[in-house]
């Protein structure tokens, strides 16, 4: 018979006993892999959310960040008895204004506030979109005087085309000049619009961060004076053009045609429509609604 004992008195391990080491050899090392993937696991970066995106004329855009989004409730917006859009919420509503210039002609101020107008914006002048000249509006001081007398609240605009921060100093000074003997209470506003199929227009192909930064030297002027700055834009301008982020400090004035404001980000004046009747004032006006005192706290 063979010998079994080994040396030393000790017995060679049985088949079951290699088999429990081996798993738990396995055991250890699938533990091991384990903590190590949980480590790095842990020290990965989360994922950065998914940017917030909302739909433009057929478009997805991406939301800028840093700049306040839309506030009012699009229920509180109604066509109250005069045919116009009204905005009301806790008991409070939204006053009516009308923004006019030379074009609407005469004007019969006692009449526009007797019909339930609260304020006017009046066009003070305008910079000439070839040459560059600065022009007073015909009817600025006829319809100035005519408002403030009819007991509206008052505030003006100039058409802008500066291509330059220079430049639209020198049109906050032009219109600083221009109001000082004047009550104005309302804001005082840039009003850069492109010049569409004028390939002369001294403005054609002016770039979107210059835009802003005339808007904002404009607005610094105004601001310096003591007076409330504004900036007027449509959708296009607000969301391809201007970085609001930039002018986010003054009043927004947003043209926009339609029974309920669909911009995407915060605005405080919301110019609805270029076709309101308002007795006093012969043909079509543009009409507005001041939503400042709705602003979130």
């Amino acid at each position: 018979m063979m010998n079994d004992n080994l040396p030393g008195g000790g017995h060679a391990p049985g088949r079951g006993s290699w088999m429990g080491i081996l798993a738990l050899i396995l055991s250890v090392a699938a533990l091991g892999l384990s903590g190590t993937a949980l480590y790095f696991a842990l020290r990965e970066e989360p994922l950065p959310p998914e940017p917030e995106t909302f739909q433009y004329g057929g478009q997805t855009l991406v939301a800028v960040e840093g700049l306040a989004r839309n506030p009012y409730d699009r229920e509180s917006f109604y066509i109250d008895e005069k045919g116009r859009v009204a905005y009301e919420k806790d008991g409070l509503r939204a006053k009516t204004g009308v923004d006019v210039s030379t074009y609407q002609g005469e004007i019969d101020w006692q009449a526009v506030a007797a019909d339930g107008i609260d304020f006017a914006i009046i066009r003070l002048g305008y910079r000439g979109y070839t040459e560059g000249g600065l022009m007073m509006d015909e009817g600025f001081e006829r319809n100035i005087r005519g408002a403030l007398d009819a007991g509206l609240e008052v505030g003006v605009y100039f058409f802008s085309q500066a291509v330059t921060p220079e430049e639209a100093q020198a049109e906050a000074a032009f219109v600083l000049n221009a109001i000082e003997p004047y009550q104005v209470t309302y804001p005082v506003a840039f009003d850069w619009e492109p010049i569409t199929g004028v390939s002369s227009a001294r403005t054609h192909g002016l770039d979107g961060g210059t835009l802003t930064r005339c808007a904002a030297a404009f607005c610094a002027r105004v601001a310096q004076a003591g007076y409330e700055p504004a900036v007027y834009f449509n959708q296009n301008l607000g969301y391809f053009s201007y970085d609001l982020r930039q002018v986010d400090e003054y009043t927004l004035w947003l043209a926009e045609y339609d029974g309920k404001p669909d911009f995407f980000y915060h605005f405080d004046l919301w110019q609805y429509t270029h076709t309101g009747t308002v007795d006093g004032i012969e043909g079509d006006v543009d009409l507005d609604l001041d939503l400042r005192p709705f602003q979130p706290a």
